[in-house]
């Protein structure tokens, strides 16, 4: 376990990591001297750096932690850093305290009641959602994000009171999850996915099991109705289950949908909540939402606090993030980067905007993912109307011969496809009516949602 109680100095190697920058602002707020490195400037970036945290962006050794402070210093990087970076590899033949961010997170909750979000989708929405309803109720809580909620602006919460409940979102990438011992956990979905991490379907399901395991004896599991959870992998927990379309513990019902409001009740074990109103958009959100309320309903929160905060839920940046809306044009962007959460994305745009035209950009995100799952990106992108396919995004892979955006493009069946690239989009969008537009991708297609936002505004005059 990493002792942090003694650190007064926290060096971060990708300190604009979403969850690195997290704990970056954890530290901080702790009291110690915080500082780090990235590859390249960002909005987080310049937030940390406005609050008073130095980051840079040039592999320099003199801004590394000094010999003089070893001793007092704890360096958390993230699996994004290569092993063969100079200030890794200078930081590791010195001998300083070198942990990974899951690491820091495991030790940090070790003394809390940590509810873990875990699942192969929907984790940063469930984790943002169900830290938004304690936040709102007199349970309170301290939160770990993996998205910016925009209730907050931020994507750490620190409790108001003296709660001991810590929300922790539990990345299956590089098992990471395997650092968390909660008291309550939830698995959203288990789909195949980081296969360059398991090799196989198998061995994901397998670390799934051990992280069940790992849950403390009279704690809870959570899971979606239909996820092949099995009860033996741990005995001396409960069990419950969530859906909006199966029988479930704690299920969505009467389901209906008012000038982009759901409308809705939830059936619990603790009798029915009648009338909860969500305007964030998406029936996808509907199931997250249902997920968060059943966690908060068992760590406390009382129906009454429910049907109040939630009306006022405002999202996650990035998830289902309707970025522009006019008479004849929407705009949304999301993080989807697996097939399974595009459908989801598309199908949950189709139910919330009946009959209209949906055109689609989707980066790609690495090429081992899209090796793997190329005729589900393929099957998921055919529900759109046009699709735009983007280059993929390599982050911490090599180029695998033969992998690119057309291995998609050859398997969709849709007539309107087209492969672009971020330098020509506006070019391309030139030639489209936009009815609804949708970016999609974990990549860097982030960096086109202003621009996006400026053409669209420019386009129809606003």
């Amino acid at each position: 376990m990493v002792e942090t109680e003694k650190i007064k100095y926290v060096y971060l190697l990708g300190i604009g990591g979403i969850g690195m920058s997290a704990l970056a602002r954890y530290f901080s707020f702790a009291g110690k001297r915080v500082a780090g490195y990235d590859k390249t400037p960002s909005p987080l970036t310049d937030e940390l750096i406005a609050e008073g945290i130095p980051v840079h962006f040039n592999e320099d050794l003199t801004l590394s932690p000094k010999l003089e402070e070893r001793e007092d210093t704890l360096v958390i990087f993230t699996p994004a850093v290569p092993e063969h970076f100079g200030e890794l590899k200078w930081l590791r033949a010195n001998v300083f305290t070198i942990a990974k961010r899951s690491e820091v997170l495991g030790s940090l909750s070790r003394n809390k009641s940590c509810i873990a979000v875990a699942g192969t989708h929907g984790k940063t929405s469930v984790t943002t959602m169900t830290s938004y309803l304690l936040r709102e109720s007199h349970v309170d809580c301290i939160a770990f994000m993996g998205g910016l909620s925009r209730n907050y602006g931020t994507n750490l919460l620190l409790p108001s009171n003296d709660s001991r409940v810590m929300v922790a979102e539990a990345d299956e990438f590089d098992r990471s999850f395997l650092r968390l011992f909660p008291q309550m956990a939830v698995i959203t979905w288990m789909d195949p996915d980081h296969l360059d991490i398991y090799g196989t379907a198998d061995q994901l399901v397998e670390a799934f099991a051990t992280f069940t395991g790992q849950i403390n004896e009279g704690g809870v599991l959570l899971y979606r109705k239909g996820v092949a959870i099995d009860h033996n992998w741990n005995k001396k927990i409960r069990y419950f289950t969530y859906s909006v379309s199966e029988e479930a513990d704690f299920k969505a019902e009467n389901i209906t949908v008012t000038e982009g409001a759901y409308h809705f009740d939830l059936n619990t074990p603790f009798g029915t909540i009648s009338g909860i109103t969500l305007h964030y958009p998406g029936l996808m959100n509907v199931e997250n939402l249902t997920a968060a309320m059943a966690l908060a309903l068992l760590n406390g929160v009382t129906k009454e606090e429910i049907l109040a905060s939630v009306p006022n839920y405002k999202g996650v940046e990035r998830r289902f993030d309707i970025r522009y809306k006019s008479a004849t044009t929407v705009y949304i962007d999301d993080y989807g980067h697996h097939p399974r959460e595009l459908e989801a994305t598309i199908l949950s745009v189709r139910h919330l905007y009946p009959g209209r035209k949906i055109t689609g950009i989707f980066q790609p995100h690495l090429f081992t993912r899209t090796r793997d799952f190329v005729d589900g990106f393929a099957e998921s992108l055919d529900l759109l109307d046009e699709a735009l396919v983007m280059e993929i995004y390599p982050a911490r892979e090599e180029p695998i011969p033969g992998v690119d955006a057309g291995m998609i493009l050859e398997r969709m069946k849709l007539k309107s496809k087209k492969r672009c690239s971020a330098s020509d989009f506006t070019a391309i969008l030139d030639d489209y009516q936009l009815d609804i537009l949708l970016t999609l991708g974990a990549g860097d297609i982030d960096r086109l949602v202003n621009p996006i936002v400026k053409y669209l505004k420019e386009k129809n005059n606003d």
